[in-house]
């Protein structure tokens, strides 16, 4: 069932920062993005690995956890990896910053464990994100077919253990949404909302996935949350975006903008259908 509605810092990926691209003048910060949730009239911010939270010094994290504090905010945060050491000082970041959930990857760019290993790196760590009241989400993409992935957590079989659902991901893995939703949904506690169009390239010869804003695309986004509501656990609906680059990164920040716009206004549309 559907808890809240919110952003996420790859809501703004443009804003923050794209490796390989030129930097934006002013960086959309944490604090910044809890302030663009209140303006949107949302009540959640997910802050991942692409606005790394150890890397934030005290003060700066304090700033983050006073502004969710004074908007009423509820903040999710986010990693890369399942080492035990990064898992704890993450679990350490969310209690500081009162968040509930700690979604992550399975792997980074220095770290590729395989299941079992990524199981007993789980199991070493589960009583832990209990005792301190936060649920693990497991975010689906490309490293693991959904099943994998759901066996993986039916396995391990913790309350404190889940799956942070995203439409697009397993793209990668040769896998659509209606795959994903039915071999995930019994184990969803986060949902990310990323809609896509798919479109010959010029020559015909091949087909290329780009982001659109949320119900601008193919993605049949009543349909996937009609199906989760009647599936699992509650989950906060997170929305994240794949914006194209324009012709400058200041035309592209505005882009994105309107396009986080455009989509919390239909999401709020299609939540209002489900609830009425």
């Amino acid at each position: 069932m559907i808890k809240q509605l919110g952003i996420s810092s790859w809501s703004y990926p443009w804003a923050i920062g794209v490796p390989g691209y030129p930097a934006p003048e002013k960086p959309l910060t944490a604090a910044g993005l809890v302030e663009k949730a209140k303006s949107l009239g949302v009540n959640v911010v997910q802050i991942a690995d692409n606005l790394p939270l150890h890397t934030l010094s005290v003060g700066e994290l304090t700033e983050l956890r006073d502004a969710a504090v004074e908007y009423g905010i509820e903040l999710e945060i986010g990693t890369r990896g399942v080492e035990p050491d990064h898992l704890c000082q993450y679990l350490q970041i969310a209690n500081f910053l009162n968040s509930r959930l700690l979604r992550t990857l399975t792997h980074t760019a220095t770290s590729q464990p395989d299941l079992p290993q990524i199981e007993t790196w789980l199991r070493s760590v589960l009583p832990d994100f209990a005792k301190a009241g936060v649920v693990l989400a497991l975010e689906n993409y490309e490293r693991h077919p959904a099943g994998e992935l759901a066996a993986l957590v039916r396995k391990i079989g913790h309350p404190n253990l889940g799956v942070c659902l995203d439409t697009v991901n397993n793209f990668g893995a040769l896998e659509g949404p209606e795959l994903v939703l039915r071999e995930l949904a019994p184990y969803v506690v986060n949902l990310h909302i990323k809609d896509f169009a798919i479109a010959r390239i010029d020559t015909a010869m091949g087909y290329v996935l780009t982001g659109r804003p949320a119900g601008e695309g193919r993605l049949e986004v009543l349909k996937v949350i009609e199906y989760l509501n009647g599936k699992g656990r509650s989950y906060n609906i997170i929305l994240e975006l794949w914006p194209p680059f324009q012709n400058n990164v200041e035309e592209t920040i505005r882009n994105e903008a309107e396009w986080v716009k455009r989509s919390i206004t239909y999401l709020k549309g299609e939540i209002r259908k489900i609830r009425s």
